[in-house]
């Protein structure tokens, strides 16, 4: 199917960006890899009055650090973020989760920003950011500010972008020598993650002494694994103690029932991974 009209405008800057945003109002959208809109576009569930593209704007693609961060731009693509050497030492389970996105020709072109800004509770990277306490950085008229990932994503395709609104950059704190794990559960036919577990561990001398568990797909966000942290932090890595902080993984969890999985069997299966993930992540 053939798109709807619609006005195109390609911005060189963030500033130009926000005011093209703001010039053509709500009906406008934003295009970023394009990996989930064009379908949309195509088959005319969306038919935005203007569509704004943010490729032509350098400073949104660049990956840097300073003393506590790695700050990835919201245009830099799949590819690029798990190829990244900052990533990978520093951020390691952002890479990780990266690589279970699709296929190559759409890390090739979907971009994080884009993939964290669409917010679907299947996507991989929503679980992973909060696992790792990213911050999202928005640019509006009203300049910047800083959205943690547990007030970022607040509902079904829903985050905390406001109206005229950019995001231009997620900052991740650095994890350096943590050990990292993205476990995946997925029909072969696609990518979409019925669950999926995403778990950092800091060990030391064999004994956890930090952890980070985030889900996929088992809300309408993703969802902070809390009391699988507790349970792992103070323990000797190993198949019981990994089997025992599974137990606590549906804690503050609401599963859907689709045309993929019924809730039953994907509270099966975050148990499950959970315990995978787990055990991978600490070698």
């Amino acid at each position: 199917m053939i798109p709807a009209k619609f006005d195109y405008v390609r911005p060189s800057s963030v500033e130009e960006a926000v005011t093209a945003l703001q010039s053509a109002g709500e009906d406008a959208k934003i295009l970023a890899g394009g990996q989930s809109l064009l379908p949309v576009l195509r088959l005319r569930m969306a038919a935005p009055s203007t569509i704004i593209d943010l490729g032509g704007i350098p400073e949104l693609k660049r990956i840097g650090e300073d003393d506590q961060y790695v700050m990835v731009g919201a245009m830099a693509t799949h590819h690029e973020v798990m190829r990244n050497d900052l990533v990978n030492t520093h951020v390691e389970l952002i890479a990780r989760a990266t690589e279970t996105v699709a296929d190559p020709q759409v890390r090739h072109r979907g971009t994080l920003g884009g993939a964290l800004a669409h917010a679907d509770p299947a996507g991989d990277l929503g679980a992973a950011a909060l696992a790792m306490d990213a911050e999202f950085v928005i640019l509006g008229a009203g300049g910047t500010r800083l959205v943690t990932a547990a007030d970022f994503f607040q509902d079904y395709f829903t985050t905390a972008i406001g109206e005229g609104e950019i995001l231009t950059m997620i900052r991740f704190p650095k994890r350096t020598g943590w050990k990292s794990h993205y476990e995946k559960f997925n029909r072969v036919a696609q990518a979409w993650s019925m669950v999926a577990v995403a778990v950092a561990l800091k060990v030391d001398g064999g004994t956890i002494t930090e952890a980070r568990v985030g889900l996929t797909n088992m809300g309408n966000v993703p969802i902070r694994a809390t009391g699988v942290e507790a349970a792992l932090v103070g323990k000797a890595a190993g198949p019981d103690v990994a089997k025992a902080a599974a137990e606590h993984a549906l804690e503050g969890t609401s599963a859907p029932s689709d045309a993929d999985a019924a809730a039953d069997y994907r509270e099966h299966l975050a148990k499950v991974l959970t315990g995978r993930a787990v055990l991978a992540a600490a070698g």
